[in-house]
């Protein structure tokens, strides 16, 4: 009987090594986990994933345009953008990021400042359509000053607008063609109803001289025809350069059309206004599309 139960015990011990022998030398099998998709974007390039919404779009200046726009100004500087708001593009845009002092077209925030504040509906529409300066400064006062383009700032998203370093001098405000097109876009659609109605009924009304018997009817109304316009201009010298803009909405509101300059005040108004209404009817082939 113990004969038999030692040869069992060496046979279990036997099977016992086969088996740990198997378990050992057999490879393991097992099913990968699933790599995470962020993983598999660092792992795979090492440039960031860009979305569609943040991929550069072409300049449309690209096609030799700002060449031929900034020959019209020999002695100056010239920013043009055409907004397209039917397609929701931009037509045109050359040196659009360039940096101007605003002379009057910083009446366009004082404006919507004021009726938000509740100032008087006609005394705001003589403010633009007359461009008259001397209503702008008591709004500017009225206003909080230099808040009323900071407040601009962080509502409309202005990237290269900044308020003028001396408070009372509102014509010193920086501005961008970029910027202008995004005050005019707010205006359309994001301001009140009230304020927008205001506001363009006073930029159609435009009168052919200002407050100040400087005439204002260079750049857009003299140079799109029969097209029908609402415009803002500016004029300014001469800290220590002349400053001559003209911006507004033509083809019943369709585009928004910015053409802002700068020249040596050598060059003199006349001869400045020309070219600025060259700059706008070279933009007229795209106005009609």
């Amino acid at each position: 009987m113990r004969k038999v139960n030692l040869l069992f015990l060496v046979g279990l011990c036997v099977g016992a090594l086969v088996t740990l022998t198997v378990v050992v030398t057999t490879p393991l099998r097992h099913t990968p986990l699933p790599i995470p998709v962020a993983a598999v974007g660092s792992a795979t390039s090492e440039k960031p994933i860009t979305t569609p919404e943040k991929q550069q779009k072409p300049n449309p200046s690209d096609n030799g345009v700002a060449g031929s726009l900034e020959a019209l100004l020999p002695d100056g500087h010239v920013s043009a953008v055409v907004f397209d708001r039917a397609k929701g593009t931009f037509a045109l845009s050359v040196n659009a990021d360039r940096g101007y002092t605003s002379a009057s077209l910083v009446k366009l925030l004082i404006a919507l400042n004021a009726l938000e504040t509740g100032q008087s509906p006609e005394l705001i529409s003589q403010m633009l359509s007359r461009s008259d300066d001397t209503i702008a400064s008591r709004l500017w006062v009225d206003g909080g000053e230099t808040s009323i383009v900071t407040n601009a700032v962080r509502r409309m998203g202005l990237t290269g607008t900044q308020p003028p370093s001396n408070p009372g001098r509102w014509g010193d405000t920086e501005i961008t063609a970029n910027d202008i097109v995004r005050i005019y876009r707010y205006l359309l659609d994001e301001a009140p109803a009230p304020a927008r109605d205001t506001i363009l009924t006073a930029l159609r009304n435009a009168t052919a001289n200002g407050a100040d018997g400087f005439r204002q009817y260079f750049g857009i109304p003299d140079a799109v025809g029969d097209l029908p316009w609402a415009v803002k201009q500016g004029w300014s010298c001469c800290r220590p350069t002349m400053m001559l803009h003209t911006s507004g909405l033509v083809g019943k509101n369709q585009f928004v059309v910015v053409v802002l300059t700068e020249q040596p005040q050598s060059v003199g108004y006349d001869a400045a206004k020309q070219q600025i209404t060259n700059v706008v009817k070279n933009l007229v082939p795209l106005l009609r599309n």
